[in-house]
């Protein structure tokens, strides 16, 4: 009898690997916000940062790194005024729709 195969590791998942455009972003980010969940939103508003660059959105939000961090965790909350300069700094725009 042959032994079977042995199986992979799997990896975690890690969205921000497949966050390499606009398009890609904008989609994610317009799914998440549909779900009404602020925890959510700010694991998505990480997973943009980190693939982006967590250092160079922190320098374009005028946060520090570790700050930056803090306040995308989930459970956080940070101020509304945050969230706008890390969706600036990623190069996106928060949209209102009829719901």
């Amino acid at each position: 009898m042959s032994q079977p195969a042995a199986k992979a590791p799997l990896l975690p998942f890690d969205a921000a690997r497949y966050l390499g455009d606009d398009a890609a972003i904008a989609e994610y980010l317009t799914a998440v916000l549909e779900l009404d969940d602020p925890d959510l939103l700010l694991l998505a508003l990480g997973d943009v940062a980190r693939a982006r660059g967590m250092a160079e959105i922190a320098r374009q939000a005028g946060l520090g790194r570790e700050s930056l961090y803090k306040a995308l965790a989930p459970g956080a909350k940070p101020r509304f005024d945050t969230i706008l300069k890390v969706a600036r700094a990623l190069g996106v725009r928060l949209v209102a729709q009829p719901a």
